[in-house]
């Protein structure tokens, strides 16, 4: 697996776990769910940083941002008829 293939493999995992960023523990603790496992992508770009930096460059993960429901609008009042 090249290091294109890596970082291409882990910026999917990223956006499907809906996060621009992960620390090496929490992807260590996806345990066998991860695509590439953490020593493979330490072995081939040095460090954890290296690893988010370079997948950053080569494939960003592009997050979906949900947009705020808009909250329903109040219900008119009543009006009272005027006593005459």
């Amino acid at each position: 697996m090249t290091k294109d293939m890596m970082a291409k493999a882990l910026s999917n995992f990223l956006a499907e776990q809906g996060v621009e960023t992960m620390d090496l523990t929490t992807y260590k603790s996806h345990g066998n769910d991860v695509p590439v496992k953490d020593y493979m992508l330490r072995r081939a770009f040095g460090s954890w940083s290296r690893v988010l930096s370079a997948m950053k460059k080569r494939h960003p993960v592009v997050v979906a941002v949900k947009a705020p429901t808009p909250a329903p609008a109040p219900a008119p009042k009543a009006k009272k008829k005027a006593e005459k």
